[in-house]
């Protein structure tokens, strides 16, 4: 992380953010040491906070600081899935990178690109260890960022067949057409309904709007031998279906905590940390990653966007 010696940082605005993000491979690489991290305790985590100003949005403050590399920051991130309708992103938010030498702000950036990159980077790690072996398709369950984050992601690992479950013809269509310019080589299939998408699926990756009721996926539904990467915590992956295989989490300690609060009723205790799985043998059967989002694989992210922004002299310095 640059150094800050003055009483300046850099603002970096989503557009600025979205040109310095690492291409996905190396973005998978940067999260996979992060997620490691958090697995082998060199990272400093305290479970996320949340406070809800309404009900149906949410905030999170996400402190860390990462030995390797000596990265210290926090994100603020707000969900508002009613924010569709206003025109507006549902997940927005900033990223702040402070100097760990002396505390000073050095960077602050906006977090929604860079939240949906890591995201799929998280995925993209898991996918690599995690997937079964005989083929089979990706199916996302949503049509919003994380669809095109994940479609990015995929085309980069080689998975070039996916469905996707759009719940609006609009955004099916927006799907379709960014697709086309955007990763050409995915062959993409859009359908009306979740069951439609997951069926004979290698991997499934929920990105549904995180609390919204009715939307559990039927364990019938889903191949023996699946990998689960649910993004919309126990929206779609319910108890019964996370208790039919392996189950890890990007942060036990998190995941643990959410449950006590009500957020995955009836869920067992993890298996471990997706950081420790994997870096081993796949378990066979049934994979569940519960990755929840982790403020360590944000700063990963954000620090290698600040250096390459202040590479090549983008943003903009303001005055503490």
């Amino acid at each position: 992380m640059p150094k800050s010696s003055s009483a300046t940082l850099l603002h970096l605005s989503e557009r600025e953010v979205q040109d310095h993000l690492p291409p996905p491979r190396e973005a998978i690489a940067l999260v996979r040491d992060a997620m490691a991290a958090l697995a082998d305790g060199s990272a400093e985590l305290p479970p996320k906070p949340a406070v809800h100003p309404r009900s149906d949005g949410f905030a999170n403050a996400m402190p860390a600081y990462l030995r390797h590399g000596d990265l210290l920051g926090l994100k603020w991130v707000a969900s508002y899935p009613g924010n569709v309708a206003r025109g507006l992103p549902t997940v927005n938010g900033l990223v702040v990178l402070s100097d760990p030498e002396t505390g000073m702000p050095a960077a602050v950036m906006g977090a929604a690109a860079l939240t949906g990159a890591r995201t799929a980077a998280v995925s993209g790690a898991c996918i690599d260890a995690l997937a079964p072996a005989a083929p089979g398709h990706v199916a996302i369950t949503g049509a919003g960022l994380q669809a095109r984050t994940h479609l990015t992601m995929l085309a980069a690992i080689g998975r070039d067949r996916v469905t996707v479950f759009a719940r609006r013809d609009e955004a099916a269509a927006e799907l379709r057409e960014w697709a086309a310019e955007h990763t050409p080589g995915v062959r993409l299939t859009l359908v009306g309904s979740a069951r439609e998408a997951v069926l004979e699926a290698a991997v499934v990756v929920t990105a549904l709007p995180i609390g919204l009721p009715g939307l559990l996926l039927d364990p019938a539904w889903i191949r023996v031998d699946a990998l689960l990467l649910p993004l919309d915590y126990g929206t779609s992956v319910g108890a019964d279906l996370a208790a039919q295989g392996a189950l890890y989490a990007d942060d036990v300690e998190q995941l643990l905590r959410y449950r006590d609060a009500g957020a995955f009723a009836g869920y067992r205790d993890p298996d471990g940390y997706c950081g420790t799985a994997i870096r081993q043998p796949r378990p066979s059967g049934l994979v569940v990653c519960q990755n929840l989002g982790n403020g360590a694989a944000d700063l990963v992210i954000a620090d290698y966007v600040l250096r390459s922004a202040s590479a090549a002299g983008s943003g903009t310095v303001l005055n503490l």
